[in-house]
């Protein structure tokens, strides 16, 4: 019996023993997509049947994690360790129909091998008098035959049950194993498609078996293909980051992590690479979900966060700087004394920064002013520092009366300064670059002025002229 799939019903079910990993969120997302692509619900739920390792502090950082992406649950979260009643109660009915039975093997250590278990021919009514006394487990019957399904990803795959052998379902402390919680739960929640990683494959033979002995409608399977490092090794820590946190850390936009999540594993079916959350959702198709292994390229997600940072406006770059570095615990970098020089600022700086944590670094310098000047800079821009400090002067006299305050009017002006004073025009942009910002580097001249606004460039030229005077009566 395969289960209706109208309207789809989907679920993310991560584990809480550590953070919200780049291949789980990949997960949730492609689950998300799906959802919302489709017009159907996505769920949350929390598998913490392993008591030793589930944690709090994990379930709250997925949520955390989940919320920052934007991947918005209609359901849950639901905790599988609330339904362990409903888990022993199935394995109890398949003891009682004789697709299961109590199993007295000792548990055996992950790299020991195991025996095989011949208590599948005891008694049932001898097996129910020692279960009495002594520890037991639950064992599925696996019976013969192949079992195959069509995957959503992959096309047609079958195992041979003779493969697979009978398998534990419930320990004997009485909690599930993995395979069977998932069945039931998500017979209960009513899933109609299952979308998780590859890695999940050799799972889904047994959790069809599982579904047919206890009459549940069997829903549809897909897989999604394995995440790989740029080494062509399954991503882990020794590739860098591999949380969601930490990208959030480094000062990454969600919709630029939920974008490069997308591409791993899918494409939109032209050469476009940089979308919104709405363009996904509207071109999602489990069709061009890629069977072979993605490949994660850090240097491509820093590219995708640039094209992002670079769509926003100043203003709204700076209203997400301001929320990054309050969760960083950081100062707001006096966003609020000057907004508007800050949202210009942020503006002239988009497209030359990847990261907010990079637009934090640079927008303070701007901001503050330069507490130095780069050596190599006065070497070769202040090298005479009576003829500079002239022209520093006079570049801050002519912009102290300069109407209109825009970009294309400040470098007309400084254009027109050059050639009244018969000085090339990098005369006066090189040391007034120097002054402003302390670097050699940085947007063009115009737009850093405009963005910095006439009395914090009028008073830097002139601290930096004052001190140019001072340094030539000393040497002199």
């Amino acid at each position: 019996m395969t289960v209706s799939t109208t309207p789809p019903r989907v679920r993310f079910a991560p584990s809480p023993t550590g953070y919200l990993h780049v291949g789980g969120a990949r997960t949730a997302l492609f689950n998300w997509l799906f959802a919302r692509r489709s017009g159907g619900a996505f769920l949350l739920r929390i598998e913490d049947t392993d008591r030793e390792r589930s944690r709090p502090e994990m379930t709250a950082a997925i949520l955390d994690g989940l919320q920052w992406l934007g991947l918005a649950w209609d359901e849950g979260p639901y905790h599988q360790a609330d339904a362990l009643v409903e888990h022993r109660a199935a394995a109890e009915r398949l003891v009682r129909e004789g697709r299961a039975y109590r199993c007295f093997c000792p548990p055996t250590a992950p790299s020991a091998k195991a025996e095989p278990c011949r208590c599948g021919a005891i008694d049932p009514a001898t097996a129910e008098q020692r279960a009495a006394v002594e520890p037991a487990a639950i064992r599925f019957r696996v019976p013969a035959g192949t079992t195959a399904w069509d995957d959503l990803v992959h096309g047609p795959l079958s195992f041979r049950n003779e493969d697979i052998g009978d398998f534990v379902i419930l320990r004997s402390d009485g909690t599930p194993v993995y395979n069977f919680a998932v069945v039931v739960d998500d017979a209960r929640m009513r899933i109609t498609h299952v979308l998780r990683g590859d890695d999940h494959i050799s799972n889904t033979p047994k959790q069809i078996l599982l579904y047919e002995a206890l009459g549940f409608a069997v829903p549809l399977f897909g897989h999604l293909p394995m995440i790989l490092g740029p080494d062509g090794r399954r991503l882990s820590k020794r590739h860098g980051a591999t949380s969601v946190a930490e990208y959030r850390r480094q000062g990454l936009l969600p919709e630029a992590m939920v974008n490069f999540l997308a591409l791993l594993g899918w494409s939109p079916g032209d050469d476009r690479e940089v979308l919104t959350r709405e363009e996904l959702v509207a071109r999602f198709d489990l069709a061009r979900v890629h069977r072979k292994a993605a490949i994660f390229d850090p240097a491509k997600l820093l590219w995708l966060n640039a094209q992002h940072m670079a769509r926003l406006t100043g203003l709204e770059l700076v209203e997400r700087l301001r929320s990054y570095r309050a969760e960083r615990g950081e100062a707001s970098l006096d966003l609020d004394a000057d907004p508007t020089a800050a949202g210009r600022v942020a503006e002239v700086l988009k497209t030359r920064v990847r990261t907010l944590a990079e637009l934090s670094d640079h927008l303070r310098t701007y901001l503050a002013g330069p507490t130095a000047y780069d050596p190599a800079g006065v070497a070769k821009h202040w090298n005479d520092p009576v003829t500079v400090a002239a022209r520093l002067e006079d570049v801050a006299q002519t912009l102290a009366a300069h109407q209109p305050w825009t970009p294309e009017a400040i470098e007309r002006r400084l254009r027109e300064l050059a050639a009244a004073r018969d000085v090339p025009f990098g005369a006066l942009v090189h040391p007034t670059r120097l002054a402003l910002t302390g670097a050699t580097v940085s947007p063009p001249i115009h737009d850093l002025l405009w963005a910095l606004g006439r009395e914090r460039v009028v008073e830097r030229l002139r601290r930096a002229a004052e001190r140019l005077r001072t340094e030539a009566k000393v040497a002199s």
